[in-house]
């Protein structure tokens, strides 16, 4: 019998402080003593769907049910829960296409920092020998990074679902995950448009004519990000249909590329991020490697006692984040 048949499972791994129920788990029965067999591969949960013999995916499916059918084993259905969620949000994600680095806290409070150089400090002077070196302030931002709670509430019976198979279930709570990647792309664009707290909105540059866009519009607003890569273009589906509308976008090229992938090559090189979040008349261009912090204080959690203690009913699924701007010349506004 393998050592991870005997492991005691129980809704308390899920209150390890600092740990997932997954990093509980594997610091238990750890991967690195499986590397040959049939569990070669399969990291520490997926080693204990095995031992209760628990397919979640594929035609073969199981049913709900067989998750409650021990003790140890229903301890497993909130951490199944929250990697469908978690891959839901994954497959939707966009949110990586525009922060340039993520922090985890164990807080709910984060002061964040920020170095904001005068155009004499941005230039790297000669130093005379013996001379003071030029300084730049790195300083904590005045006030805190808002944190935001997202999430939905899952409200069904355990007899509602009990015979559903799993592959199903997944779906559902994938779509779940899907959600919440976009409420965190709006997040994220708020937080550019409008700042973090620290008197940082995003500064506009107008277009030659109203109501028009050009390519000569795009060029200027590209040589406005002097210091900075213009990489991604954040925008709305009318304002990309504008875009794209234009005749430097019409080349074969752009076209091939486009009906080969579905991905959109630019003229001036940034990747088009097309998002609902977005109002239309403007387009957010940025610096993705350097214009915003994303802030984690929790990843998806589950409500685990009731999954586990009343099998659903009600419970939430959220997580808590927040944003920060990190160079507040690295993202600008063009509008029309």
């Amino acid at each position: 019998m393998a050592f991870y048949d005997n492991i005691k499972l129980e809704k308390g791994m899920y209150q390890t402080s600092g740990k997932t129920f997954s990093q509980a788990l594997e610091e238990l029965d750890p991967s690195s003593a499986y590397s040959a067999g049939e569990t070669a591969g399969l990291d520490a949960f997926e080693r204990q769907l095995k031992r209760f013999d628990i397919k979640v995916s594929g035609a073969g499916s199981d049913m709900v049910e067989k998750f409650f059918k021990t003790t140890d084993s229903a301890a497993l259905f909130p951490e199944y829960v929250s990697r469908a969620v978690r891959a839901g949000l994954e497959e939707a994600d966009l949110i990586s296409k525009i922060v340039a680095t993520t922090t985890k806290i164990d807080s709910l409070d984060y002061r964040t920092i920020t170095a904001i150089p005068s155009d004499d400090e941005k230039e790297l002077k000669k130093v005379a020998q013996g001379a003071k070196i030029p300084e730049i302030n790195v300083r904590t931002q005045e006030n805190l990074v808002r944190l935001q709670k997202r999430g939905r509430m899952l409200v069904s019976s355990y007899e509602a679902i009990r015979f559903q198979r799993l592959d199903l279930f997944t779906v559902t709570l994938r779509q779940i995950g899907a959600y919440i990647a976009r409420t965190q792309l709006a997040d994220a664009i708020h937080v550019l448009f409008n700042g973090d707290g620290n008197n940082n909105a995003v500064t506009g540059i107008a277009t030659e004519t109203a109501d028009s866009l050009t390519y000569d519009d795009l060029i200027n607003f590209w040589s406005k990000f002097d210091l900075y890569d213009l990489n991604t273009l954040l925008l709305s589906a009318d304002s990309m249909k504008m875009l794209l509308a234009l005749d430097e976008f019409k080349n074969p090229a752009t076209g091939l590329n486009f009906q080969a992938t579905g991905t959109l090559s630019t003229p001036i090189g940034a990747e088009l991020v097309k998002t609902s979040a977005m109002q239309n008349g403007v387009i957010m261009g940025l610096d993705r490697k350097c214009a915003l912090e994303m802030v984690k204080a929790t990843d998806i959690t589950t409500d685990y006692d009731k999954l586990i203690d009343r099998q659903l009913e009600r419970a939430a699924i959220t997580t808590i984040y927040g944003f920060a701007k990190i160079f507040p010349d690295a993202s600008k506004l063009l509008y029309w």
